[in-house]
């Protein structure tokens, strides 16, 4: 069998409305199965992906972002041979954080959440597959690079800036009424960054996410 090319992958995961963020070399890494050679990290892709879940037999019930992504996603690491890895399920958790940092397309931003080229802060991984094949990106230009950094400043009450995240702060912010705003329509922070403001994911979805957020806070 051919060895499996970005092209084809992009074709499988279009009908799900994912998209590759990322992926980086895992050959004889001891945490990755013998036969491993690449970790590629998926995410939604927009404009499409919150109305295409929404209609997955998985909404209505519990966790259905999750449930729909294991689904998803374990079942196309079965067709490709691979395996499926996911950022939730745990504790154990597998490190998604340092695992973007080492496609080298998604970054640590000014404020430490992590950016991608096309999709800014808003940036969600669902999932990873580990795969037989080799498979290699070409390398984009860091966002941040020339950026005015309106993220640092742009939290309310500062709970989420260059010195990290305060999240007592942020859930106390939250349940004000100056906290609606945040709560509809996303986190400022995340908004700020002027690569987000390109991508077309829906205030629905961000709703959605920092409901869920705020209720588990």
């Amino acid at each position: 069998m051919a060895e499996l090319s970005l092209d084809r992958l992009n074709a499988l995961l279009e009908p799900q409305f994912l998209e590759v963020l990322g992926a980086f070399d895992c050959t004889h890494e001891t945490s990755f199965p013998t036969w491993a050679r690449t970790v590629v990290l998926l995410g939604p892709r927009e404009p499409g992906f919150w109305p295409h879940l929404k209609a997955q037999p998985e909404w209505g019930g519990d966790d259905p972002v999750d449930h729909w992504s294991r689904r998803v996603i374990g079942r196309l690491a079965c067709d490709l041979g691979g395996k499926a890895r996911f950022p939730f399920g745990g504790p154990p958790y597998h490190p998604f954080y340092q695992w973007a940092l080492r496609t080298g397309r998604l970054w640590a931003s000014p404020v430490r959440l992590l950016v991608h080229g096309t999709q800014g802060l808003m940036v969600s991984i669902r999932g990873a597959l580990v795969l037989r094949d080799r498979l290699e990106l070409p390398p984009p230009a860091k966002p941040c690079d020339g950026c005015a950094q309106p993220c640092v400043t742009a939290c309310p009450v500062g709970a989420l800036g260059a010195h990290g995240y305060d999240v007592a702060a942020c859930h106390a912010f939250l349940n004000q009424p100056e906290g609606a705003d945040c709560l509809s329509g996303g986190c400022r922070v995340r908004r700020a960054c002027p690569v987000s403001q390109g991508y077309a994911r829906l205030a629905e979805q961000s709703a959605y996410h920092m409901g869920r957020f705020h209720r588990a806070g």
